[in-house]
């Protein structure tokens, strides 16, 4: 019985479907004559209570397969008359075609159809009568919209919550500064925040390498062990796929948690359970299921070839199902876990790790402001080139567009702050309207986030109508950067490199004013 087909009309495909399901069924088989023997060496049941079990489970079995079979081929086998009628219809609306006729006939043997074959054909029937305008070509169009639509519906939602509480639906509050707020560490900004919000809910965990008894090592949980107890704030071992695993368990099962990642460079080993488990987990179950938690990192720029890593394309390949959040400063990363933390939505959040010492304002409103996702922030406005940038690359293009004012060229700075979701708003495109030419800005290898930045604004938002020079990245070096000063400078982008990439920009649309 398990060689029989289901569903799909290869040959070839039967044979693989076959030798699996006959792999499988004869594994499970062997697993309940090994339980009836155990029944009768222990005396639990006699032989013909058994043959009797094993009977009635036979034919459950036979007669669950088969409803389930007839459940999912009726309303198949009603689309497919659907469409033999629509496609009679087109036979007799347009002049005799050979193509017509010969896809009339296949849909009509397609044997056991499943729903995308069905759609395959209806596809070559509206390739063979473009250009008509029949009453039966837009049932066609019709049908296939509708086709598309369901499809929609059983196989491209519940990537992201949809619910409520989706992190997209988070109230946005901005940070609130008292007149005398002091100027502190960013590390201190985090501290504070993560005091508050341990204090605020009681159901919060974090835990990572070095997070309990030193406070992680940049210090942003330092003492926060020692006021929460070593359940809530603990140390873990150095094994990232099971720091990813625990925060996954603990989500699910109620709690919030903060899994920390130590660096960036590190997170290669939590690929596995961040894509094939986090990112899919309320995919693959229609929304049935969720993991709400928050996986903590700090990378982008520093020195050393293991603690200045910014794999960003990688992970924005791999994470699609969790949010992937690139923070410029601590302040914004506090809004942003406040922001995660109201959803049930996981996240990936990646921290500065050249930030931690440099100097921000206290916000007096620590646990409450929120930083929406998908919005990008203009920092500074500008007329001649749109440049786009996150991260700790805030910091080197402010510094590089401080030089490119000497020269009279005005750069307008956006900070895209979140990766996925990307410029929800189409923000971006806003500001191509107005200074028709755009840098895409980050330390990740050349083709990485860069190039993603560039699909999305060229592309998705339609920012190539609005150009009148070719767009230009600016990226790292295609390897790691080597260690000290020099490797970081050669490696990374400066603030020179940005002087140069937007004046070659300048000097190509007037060269007159802008020579080389």
């Amino acid at each position: 019985d398990c060689t029989q087909p289901f569903g799909h009309s290869t040959s070839g495909s039967h044979e693989r479907y076959k030798s699996k399901e006959r792999l499988e069924w004869e594994a499970e088989w062997d697993c309940v004559r090994k339980m009836e023997a155990w029944m009768l060496e222990n005396e639990l049941a006699s032989e013909t209570e058994t043959a009797a079990i094993r009977e009635t489970a036979i034919r459950d079995a036979k007669a669950g397969r088969k409803q389930a079979w007839e459940l999912f081929r009726k309303p198949i086998e009603a689309e497919r008359k659907q469409l033999i009628h629509i496609f009679s219809h087109i036979k007799k609306q347009h002049p005799p075609s050979e193509n017509i006729r010969q896809l009339g006939q296949e849909l009509r043997q397609l044997m056991n159809p499943v729903l995308s074959e069905l759609l395959k054909v209806a596809r070559r029937m509206q390739m063979a009568t473009l250009g008509s305008s029949s009453v039966a070509r837009t049932e066609l169009e019709a049908w296939i919209k509708a086709t598309f639509e369901l499809a929609h519906r059983r196989y491209h939602t519940h990537l992201y919550s949809e619910t409520p509480r989706s992190a997209l639906k988070v109230e946005e509050v901005p940070a609130r500064y008292e007149p005398d707020a002091p100027l502190v560490n960013g590390f201190e900004v985090l501290n504070a925040y993560f005091d508050k919000v341990l204090d605020q809910y009681p159901h919060l965990y974090a835990f990572g390498e070095d997070v309990g008894k030193i406070g992680d090592v940049n210090q942003a949980f330092a003492g926060l062990q020692a006021k929460y107890g070593e359940s809530r704030v603990f140390d873990t071992g150095i094994r990232e796929w099971t720091i990813v695993g625990q925060a996954m368990g603990m989500a699910m099962r109620g709690l919030r948690a903060i899994g920390e990642i130590q660096y960036l460079d590190y997170i290669h080993y939590a690929i596995a359970p961040l894509s094939d488990d986090l990112a899919s987990l309320r995919y693959r179950t229609n929304g049935q299921q969720i993991a709400p938690a928050i996986i903590r990192t700090r990378g982008h720029r520093l020195e050393g070839i293991w603690h200045s890593g910014s794999p960003i394309g990688m992970l924005l390949h791999a994470l699609r199902g969790i949010y992937l959040l690139v923070p410029r400063n601590m302040t914004q990363a506090a809004g942003m876990y406040q922001t995660m933390l109201q959803s049930d939505d996981p996240a990936l959040i990646i921290e500065c790790l050249n930030g931690y010492r440099l100097k921000e304002r206290l916000p007096a409103n620590l646990g409450e402001f929120t930083v929406p996702l998908g919005m990008p922030e203009i920092l500074q406005q500008g007329t001649d080139v749109s440049l786009l940038t996150y991260g700790s690359c805030v910091r080197v293009a402010q510094e590089g567009i401080a030089l490119l004012q000497q020269h009279g060229i005005s750069v307008e700075l956006i900070d895209v702050q979140t990766l996925l979701p990307f410029d929800l708003e189409h923000r971006i495109v806003q500001s191509l309207k107005k200074t028709n030419r755009v840098l895409f800005m980050d330390e990740d290898v050349p083709g990485g986030a860069s190039a993603y930045m560039m699909q999305q604004v060229l592309e998705v938002q339609g920012g190539y109508r609005y150009l009148d020079s070719p767009p230009v990245t600016l990226t790292a070096a295609p390897h790691r950067p080597p260690f000290a000063d020099d490797g970081d400078y050669f490696s990374k982008p400066s603030a020179e490199d940005v002087f140069q990439a937007v004046y070659e920009l300048m000097n190509e649309a007037e060269p007159g004013r802008f020579p080389l």
